[in-house]
């Protein structure tokens, strides 16, 4: 399925995943949309910054029409995804559903990335976690500042500093302030064989990221590993079924 479409979401949820990741952009006129990329070229037919981009200027775009299969299914799904309209889908998915978002940055807007952020999840009442809520939040970011900025926006909401190559002090399972989870890249587990023994002894749960191969997610698994992000999850979940009990 193409990248953050809602037709990739679904997917995903149908294949039996826990949670999916979403990682979102501000628009020109201050829309939270579900784009990886800081560029339009490689994952749409457009060109050019999201941030630059109004709303209606991204909704004109081609997200994924292209992509195997895309012609079964609806255009809707395939289209440009806002925050907005992923947390209306996964709130009446069915089932418990957790959204690991991710704030990009740099960002020309700064600070307005996660006051927006907060400000959504207000309004679906999601910027504090209600036992029995079926759709929990998590926001992520590889800027400590973008952390420290939902702690004090929103205390309650879990937040993971994600982690490509650790800053010091890290390694020995220190997380900066407004970080809760740590998350480090599977490259770097791979490295650094204490890293999450380091963290879990210091009482941060560990997400690892994008483990897509065997080995990888049989190293993880070996190191007790708290959450996993695949961009295969239903590999993931068949490993874990042909676990044999611990």
């Amino acid at each position: 399925m193409p990248e953050h479409t809602l037709a990739a979401y679904l997917r995903a949820l149908d294949d039996g995943a826990d949670g999916v990741e979403c990682d979102v952009r501000l628009t020109r006129d201050g829309h939270l949309v579900c784009v990886h990329d800081r560029r339009l070229n490689r994952t749409s037919n457009g060109t050019g910054l999201v941030s630059t981009k109004t709303l209606a200027e991204l909704e004109e775009l081609d997200f994924g029409s292209w992509h195997a299969g895309a012609g079964e299914l609806p255009p809707d799904h395939l289209r440009l995804l806002t925050l907005d309209r992923l947390l209306t889908v996964l709130r009446d998915y069915g089932r418990p559903v957790r959204l690991l978002i991710e704030t990009k940055h740099p960002s020309r807007y700064g600070a307005e990335v996660e006051r927006r952020l907060v400000e959504m999840l207000r309004k679906f009442d999601l910027a504090e976690p209600v036992t029995g809520d079926p759709l929990h939040v998590t926001v992520m970011s590889f800027a400590a500042l973008a952390l420290r900025r939902i702690r004090a926006l929103a205390p309650a909401l879990p937040t993971v500093y994600l982690l490509e190559i650790p800053p010091p002090g890290v390694s020995r399972g220190r997380l900066p302030f407004g970080a809760r989870i740590a998350g480090p890249g599977i490259s770097l587990v791979r490295s650094r064989p204490t890293l999450i023994r380091n963290f879990q002894a210091a009482g941060h749960q560990t997400y690892v990221w994008t483990v897509n191969e065997e080995p990888d997610l049989d190293l993880v698994l070996s190191q007790g590993i708290d959450g996993i992000i695949s961009d295969r999850p239903r590999f993931v979940i068949d490993r874990l079924n042909s676990a044999p009990p611990v």
